[in-house]
């Protein structure tokens, strides 16, 4: 579906900014939600035709249980029509935590006496690596704080080293980033490092709160952070990342912006976000915020489904800042990546240790399982783990993925990639119990795809146990 722009900012064009507040609260106030609404919106999403800003408009305006009920129901649908029952598995790697903003909301705030910086080292960082590797990781974001340090020369050094380790059989695929925005020669140096995504989470898009909340550094200019992936873009770098921290604002506004954003992207570039994130506000070293706009669980859930059925296509990110059991719920309501096995404290994952230091992080972690955990509840709740880089590595980013995950084609490869990457990790990483399980849900779903493809599978898994890896479509 394609938007026509309205006014925007982009680099080399002074516009007005493409986050319209008084447009975004007209729609919340003054769009009313029936079940006639409702049903048809999400038929619509199920259509897999994305949704206008009105339409988001009254799913958030649903405040009845049923309602609420129904449109978790029509994410779960959704989920399943775009994704499977595919979960894609990553970690955090912190590589440094300088920082020349203070944020209130963030433990890395330049203010904060108590922080405990350090920028891991390349030997650090390799060692890093490897113990992530061991665990069967494939798929990394590295994450920096916003300093001068962290040059764009600085972060593709340390993508050519996250893919030149390898650790056994382990090797790390895919490398995102999540950094200061940069200038558009800075984007053209990462892209030429062999990035995945690349993301900037504008916190939040209320242009008056975000000024609350950024004290001082680079980060208070709201509009050079917005248009950020805009200078992406224009360096060719088409793969990038969109998210929002829930609690520093109204969530049904943050909501209405991010689909905002993602509709000036598809309307400038024809490429939307390929990923949305949505953290919600934890406990951190010198925490300055208050809880004025604290979001439910039950708002949060409501929120993501919201999401998941006005963006069909996008992959949506929930992390480990959430609990166990909130995120097996959450992850049948449209969540298609989770992180695994995380640790953000600089140099943790060397140590082994389950050791969490709020000086040492950027936020509280309250998902502490181990990846192997994680994958072994995902087999028990009929879920499919997933290392999938394929798309990435086939060039299928930018307007070729749109093509393909737009109308929901991307599915056709997505889960015999997934059923190839859990061969992988069952022989070289499971334990016996989880490697019994990881082979059943194999088998099952082998059975959900055509005969041609079955037997392809069944012949790339068999090389797999042979001893061959990163077998991919």
């Amino acid at each position: 579906m394609k938007f026509t722009p309205e006014t925007y900012k982009v680099p080399d064009r002074a516009m007005t900014s493409f986050i319209d507040e008084e447009e975004i609260w007209n729609y919340i106030t003054n769009t009313a939600a029936t079940s006639e609404k409702i049903r048809a919106i999400i038929n619509k999403s199920l259509a897999k035709q994305r949704l206008t800003l009105e339409e988001v408009a009254t799913l958030i305006n649903a405040d009845d249980p049923a309602l609420i009920d129904e449109i978790k129901e029509g994410a779960r649908q959704l989920k399943q029509q775009v994704y499977g029952n595919r979960i894609v598995l990553f970690a955090p790697l912190y590589v440094g935590n300088k920082c020349a903003n203070n944020c209130s909301y963030c433990g890395f705030r330049a203010g904060n006496q108590h922080a405990v910086r350090k920028t891991l080292n390349d030997d650090e960082l390799v060692s890093e690596i490897e113990a992530l590797e061991e665990n069967g990781q494939k798929r990394l974001i590295l994450v920096y704080g916003e300093h001068r340090t962290y040059s764009p020369e600085f972060i593709a050094a340390n993508v050519r080293t996250a893919y030149a380790v390898k650790k056994g059989n382990g090797e790390i695929r895919r490398v995102n980033i999540n950094a200061a925005p940069m200038e558009i020669e800075g984007y053209r140096v990462l892209k030429e490092a062999g990035i995945g995504t690349f993301q900037v989470f504008q916190e939040t898009y209320h242009r008056e709160a975000y000024k609350q909340y950024h004290l001082s550094g680079k980060k208070t200019d709201y509009d050079y952070r917005l248009t950020s992936l805009d200078r992406a873009q224009e360096a060719g770098l088409d793969d990038v990342g969109i998210g929002a921290l829930f609690g520093l604002y109204d969530w049904r506004f943050e909501v209405m912006a991010l689909v905002r954003h993602t509709n000036h992207l598809e309307a400038c570039y024809n490429v939307g976000p390929h990923t949305i994130s949505f953290p919600r506000i934890k406990d951190a070293s010198g925490l300055m915020s208050g809880d004025k706009y604290f979001v439910s669980d039950e708002d949060f859930a409501r929120l993501i489904a919201i999401l998941r059925l006005a963006v069909p296509y996008t992959g949506m990110i929930l992390t480990a800042r959430e609990p166990e059991t909130l995120r097996n719920e959450l992850i049948q309501y449209g969540v298609s990546q989770i992180d695994g096995g995380t640790k953000i404290e600089l140099g943790s994952y060397a140590e082994k240790e389950k050791n969490e230091n709020l000086d040492k992080g950027q936020f509280k972690i309250n998902d502490d399982r181990a990846l192997s955990e994680i994958i072994d509840e995902l087999l028990e709740q009929d879920m499919l783990p997933s290392f999938c880089t394929s798309c990435y590595r086939r060039g299928r980013t930018g307007e070729h993925f749109m093509e393909f995950s737009v109308p929901g084609f991307i599915k056709r490869f997505c889960t015999p990639n997934a059923l190839l990457t859990l061969a992988e990790y069952i022989e070289d990483y499971a334990g016996e119990k989880t490697a019994q399980k990881g082979w059943k849900a194999i088998e099952k779903n082998i059975g959900t795809l055509d005969e041609k493809m079955q037997q392809s599978v069944r012949e790339k898994i068999g090389k797999i146990r042979d001893g061959e890896r990163d077998l991919y479509y």
